[in-house]
C-alpha cells in the first residue's frame, strides 16, 4: 500500500506541476503582442497540456486504488467526500485549461491576462483544501 500511496503523491505533483505553470503560460499567451511569440507559446502549452494529462490519470487511478483498500472507511468519511468532490473540480479544472489550449492556438479566446492571473490561482486553493483534507481530516 505504501508503493500506491507513493505514486499517487509522485503523479499528484507532477499534475500540479503543469497546472500551475500552464496558466502562467496562458497570461503570457494574453499579453503576447507578435505572432511569433503567440505560436511559440501555442506549440509550449500544447505540449504541456499533452504531457500533463497522464498525470491526471494515474493520479486518479492510483486514488481509486488506495481507496480500494477500505472502501467503507474511505466512502463513509465527510473529510474524503469533500476531497473526492475537489478532486472532481480540479479534474474539471484541467479540461477547462484543455479549452484554453484550444481556444488561445485559434487566435479564438477573448479573455484578458488579468483573468488569467486570476484563473491561475484556482489549483492553489484546490491544494489547500485537498492536503488539509488528508492530513488533519477535520471531519
Amino acid at each position: 500500500m505504501l508503493w500506491v500511496k507513493a505514486f499517487h503523491i509522485i503523479f499528484m505533483v507532477c499534475w500540479f506541476a503543469g497546472l500551475f505553470y500552464l496558466p502562467r503560460l496562458f497570461v503570457n499567451h494574453a499579453m503576447a503582442d507578435d505572432a511569433a511569440t503567440r505560436a511559440q507559446l501555442t506549440q509550449m502549452e500544447q505540449k504541456l497540456y499533452r504531457f500533463v494529462t497522464p498525470f491526471m490519470v494515474f493520479t486518479v487511478g492510483f486514488g481509486i486504488w488506495l481507496t480500494s483498500y477500505n472502501w467503507e472507511y474511505f466512502l463513509g468519511s465527510t473529510w474524503y467526500l469533500i476531497k473526492i468532490g475537489l478532486v472532481a473540480l480540479l479534474i474539471a479544472y484541467h479540461f477547462a485549461c484543455g479549452h484554453h489550449v484550444k481556444r488561445l492556438s485559434e487566435n479564438q479566446s477573448s479573455h484578458s491576462h488579468i483573468y488569467f492571473r486570476w484563473f491561475n490561482e484556482f489549483p492553489v486553493l484546490i491544494l489547500f483544501g485537498v492536503v488539509i483534507l488528508v492530513i488533519v481530516r477535520p471531519f
